[in-house]
């Protein structure tokens, strides 16, 4: 079963990742679509602090099972979003 502590630097690395090419996109485009950008940076932004707020708050799952299939949620939405932002970006350029 992944641990608290893994799971919260999968999701600093992934979406630090993301932000990243965020500013990357910003700084070689010189500003274009930079409205856009920011609005995928502030999604990404609370998204991890959502992700991390729910997996600090898990102490109210007890079972072995429950606590798996909880993190397994959280691990699957950051990947699914990571990738959307992704695509989004790479639309924008």
């Amino acid at each position: 079963m992944p641990n608290r502590r893994d799971i919260k630097k999968d999701i600093n690395n992934v979406l630090g990742d993301v932000l990243e090419e965020c500013y990357s996109q910003m700084l070689f485009n010189n500003s274009k679509n930079e409205k856009e950008i920011n609005v995928i940076i502030d999604t990404a932004v609370d998204l991890a602090d959502d992700l991390i707020f729910r997996v600090n708050n898990a102490d109210d799952i007890t079972k072995g099972k429950a606590m798996k299939s909880h993190f397994n949620k959280i691990s699957e939405e950051l990947e699914e979003k990571a990738i959307g932002f992704i695509e989004k970006l790479n639309t924008l350029s």
